[in-house]
């Protein structure tokens, strides 16, 4: 028999929360400066309280910080806040963090960061912390941390499609080793991330120093967005700047000396797609169209970001990969267009494909006249737009 969840049988009331404790995901490719910046983080007074999750201890280097180790795998830190082992199921161990806090185990803490390995995909994680019906109820994504190395980055995106995948799914993303290279270097890396990643968010870390406010607050969690991060990343000044960076990328590639076989070929496999659309939204035309999203372009579909005109009200939509975060309403509209906009970040995807599935949207419910369980003029637009989408991708949604 399965043994019970450990969070299964209490509720976000025993452990004295109002709303579910938010979560951070540090990711960055080997040697980016992950382990400096936690150990500099864990030191402001802002980070009290807080789970540190790591993938092996041992590969973080804190212990300066070790007070004691009140349970196997766990240790307590002279901050305040706990470090962790992640060598299994990662539901497990935020569900064992609970069980260890309603009993007093470890201190009440307030916040979690998980840092990945650097080879790591951080989409499991992200399926967890979405998906996971025994975690949902306690913890929710904050924000997704890409950490990228100025000097060692370029070379690593030119190579390593994990790393360039780190970057396509970030909320934001942190420089660090800036000091090793020069502004131009710096500058154009910067420009390549924006074209990986249109109106993400850039910032430079010097030796881990960071401000928690970059590690911390809104990403994913869309409850706490404001209406201007929401149009930096969602206006066409973004899209053509990634447009044209990766143009002048390309330039610059080919206008290198050959002998350096230099080519930024896993950046040409992600395009970034931009669609606006007048119509408004119906609720079950959104909910049809993630359901879409979920199943239909599986890898190739790295982000979605989109406000979306919902019966007029402004909802923002992210989804990484088949990782779909709950829409969530802005109190306002971030200016004065209506329209709903959407930007795909892919690899292997066409246009027309992408655009096939916004059809989704038009779906709108005629209801039930006559008693019937299924409206049988609903399920005929309902697989109309299926066929429609099968038709210009010829793929089996």
């Amino acid at each position: 028999m399965k043994a019970e969840p450990p969070s299964r049988g209490f509720t976000r009331e025993d452990l004295g929360l109002e709303e579910s404790l938010p979560v951070t995901i540090l990711t960055g490719f080997l040697g980016s400066g992950k382990t400096t910046l936690l150990s500099r983080l864990l030191k402001h007074e802002e980070s009290a309280n807080i789970a540190v999750i790591v993938n092996e201890f041992g590969e973080i280097g804190l212990d300066h910080l070790l007070v004691q180790s009140p349970v196997d795998e766990t240790v307590l830190l002279d901050s305040g806040c706990l470090c962790c082992t992640l060598r299994g199921d990662l539901s497990a161990t935020l569900q064992q963090l609970l069980a260890r806090r309603v009993t007093g185990d470890v201190p009440a803490f307030q916040r979690v960061v998980i840092e990945t390995s650097g080879m790591a995909d951080p989409v499991p994680l992200l399926q967890t912390l979405v998906a996971d019906a025994d975690v949902r109820p306690f913890y929710r994504l904050d924000k997704l941390l890409t950490l990228l190395d100025a000097r060692n980055g370029p070379a690593q995106l030119d190579t390593h499609f994990q790393s360039v995948k780190q970057v396509a799914v970030a909320d934001r993303v942190l420089i660090s080793k800036s000091d090793l290279v020069s502004n131009e270097m710096v500058g154009q890396l910067k420009t390549r991330i924006g074209a990986l990643n249109p109106g993400v968010p850039v910032d430079l870390v010097l030796h881990g120093d960071v401000d928690p406010s970059m590690v911390f607050g809104p990403g994913l969690d869309t409850r706490a967005h404001s209406g201007g991060e929401v149009k930096d990343w969602l206006n066409d000044t973004a899209r053509e700047a990634a447009s044209a960076a990766r143009s002048k990328t390309n330039a610059h590639t080919d206008s290198l000396d050959h002998d350096h076989h230099i080519h930024h070929h896993h950046d040409d496999a992600v395009l970034t797609f931009g669609f606006r659309r007048d119509k408004i939204v119906h609720p079950a035309g959104l909910k049809l169209w993630l359901d879409l999203l979920s199943v239909f372009q599986g890898p190739g579909l790295l982000r979605v970001k989109g406000l979306v005109n919902v019966e007029g009200r402004p909802v923002v939509v992210n989804t990484v990969q088949h990782v779909c975060h709950p829409p969530e309403a802005l109190d306002e509209w971030p200016g004065n267009d209506r329209s709903s906009r959407i930007v795909f970040i892919t690899v292997g995807l066409e246009r027309t494909a992408l655009e096939s599935t916004l059809t989704a949207l038009d779906f709108r419910p005629s209801g039930r006249s006559d008693g019937a369980r299924i409206d049988t003029a609903d399920y005929r637009r309902f697989t109309a737009i299926l066929e429609g989408i099968r038709s210009s991708t010829g793929s089996n949604p």
